[in-house]
């Protein structure tokens, strides 16, 4: 399985950003997908995460501001970020699990800032 995610950058606070993470190679083994981020200085943390069934998962701290969603038909994994804060900046990383396994796409930095 291989995971490339895009989409990062430098936003305002209150404002959005748009994560993608496209997925490929032995998809058909993944039954979740979720996205994590890893603040400097801090621990890689779960934001959100999307399982085969459409059960969604959130981080307290996202709750009611991010979206995380699937197209299927794309292998792809987005992440809609809304009213971000500038605790929100770290690097975003998709992760794909299988039974047996837990795979990382390279990360992408979101910086909120003024």
């Amino acid at each position: 399985v291989q995971l490339q995610a895009s989409g990062g950058g430098l936003v305002q606070p209150g404002g959005s950003l748009g994560l993608s993470c496209v997925a490929s190679g032995r998809i058909f083994s993944i039954y979740l997908m979720a996205w994590f981020r890893q603040a400097p200085g801090k621990q890689r943390e779960l934001v959100a995460s999307s399982t085969n069934g459409g059960t969604k998962n959130y981080a307290d701290s996202v709750k009611g501001r991010f979206a995380i969603s699937r197209d299927n038909a794309k292998n792809t994994l987005y992440l809609q970020m809304n009213s971000l804060v500038p605790e929100d900046t770290a690097v975003y990383y998709c992760s794909g699990f299988t039974s047996g396994s837990q795979y990382w796409g390279q990360g992408t930095l979101v910086t909120v800032s003024s």
